[in-house]
């Protein structure tokens, strides 16, 4: 990686460059590591965390910052999936969606001079379905998979953030990559096109559900079609995969039915770049989540092949999709 031009030189001004710092490195760094914990809340936090220990121990002068912040923090992310995957969770864990940064998806940390063989770039390993796919790989397979494939870095690079062996990087990236073939045999890169398909099939799948028509349900969604939700164990949900045409239409049929003494609203908003559908519920009764965010993953007919439900409060709390 080439020499970062901001050095650490904090001095007796600590606080106010701190304070520079942040406002300068903190909207890459979190790029990098919502990408690497699929949880903004933990990105948040690594966020916090990485620049308190640069106020606490900053490395020594001269040497370059960035580095030492992705260094830093990518450690940390690999703590918190470790933590997360001892925890128990009732049901299934996906991600949590978030809005486009403000400075959009391509501030993430990544090599200024990007390794040729890296294969995703920053708008896609942002998608939901990339940070789904990574759900696969356990936590230093996919630092080593973002750092090598997504940001660039070359094996010496990547093996210096995770304090290991360029052999070892090697190793434990072409197990990653092997993990990763189920995704890239199905990879939709993402354009208007695909974002337009998205909100139609959206669209059509919400006009089914409120009218009833479980054979317009039935037609979008394509046979071997999967669904997954995620209700952090605070509301109703799926404790395991629901697959097949019939099974996921009779439930979203349902779950559309019980809403509708709920004072729903649906909106189509964008998350990870593409269109989603928000329910929200404005008098939700027993375990009914009161916010619902549903996303889709499509075939090459425009059907729908996979639906994730997300109803976790805290993975919905703080986000604003427009």
């Amino acid at each position: 990686m080439q020499d970062d031009p901001v050095r650490s030189d904090l001095g007796a001004s600590a606080a106010d460059g701190a304070e520079g710092l942040f406002r300068a490195q903190s909207r890459g760094l979190w790029g990098l590591a919502y990408r690497l914990t699929g949880s903004a809340e933990d990105a948040d936090d690594v966020v916090q965390e990485s620049f308190a220990r640069l106020l606490a121990s900053p490395p020594t002068r001269g040497q370059p910052l960035r580095p030492w912040l992705v260094r830093v923090a990518t450690n940390l992310c690999i703590d918190a999936l470790r933590r997360r995957r001892r925890r128990a969770y009732t049901g299934a864990w996906l991600p949590a969606p978030a809005k486009e940064p403000e400075g959009g998806w391509d501030e993430c940390l990544a090599s200024p001079a990007p390794d040729p063989e890296a294969r995703y770039g920053l708008l896609e390993s942002a998608s939901y379905a990339f940070l789904v796919a990574l759900e696969e790989l356990g936590p230093r397979q996919r630092a080593v998979l973002l750092l090598r494939d997504v940001l660039g870095y070359s094996a010496a690079e990547a093996a210096s953030a995770l304090g290991t062996s360029e052999g070892n990087v090697r190793v434990v990236h072409l197990r990653a990559r092997r993990a990763m073939e189920r995704y890239d045999g199905a990879r939709r890169p993402r354009t208007p096109e695909l974002a337009a398909r998205h909100r139609a099939a959206l669209e059509r799948f919400l006009g089914a559900m409120l009218a009833q028509d479980a054979r317009g349900v039935e037609a979008i969604l394509r046979e071997d079609v999967e669904t997954s939700t995620d209700g952090g164990g605070a509301y109703t949900a799926l404790h395991t995969t629901l697959r097949g045409r019939d099974r996921v239409a009779r439930f979203f049929l349902r779950a559309a039915l019980q809403r509708r003494e709920a004072d729903p609203k649906a909106e189509i908003r964008l998350a990870n770049g593409l269109p989603v559908l928000l329910i929200s519920l404005g008098r939700p009764v027993r375990r009914q989540a009161p916010c619902t965010l549903i996303r889709c993953d499509l075939d090459d007919a425009g059907r729908i092949r996979g639906i994730h439900a997300i109803l976790a409060p805290r993975k919905l709390a703080a986000v604003r999709f427009r």
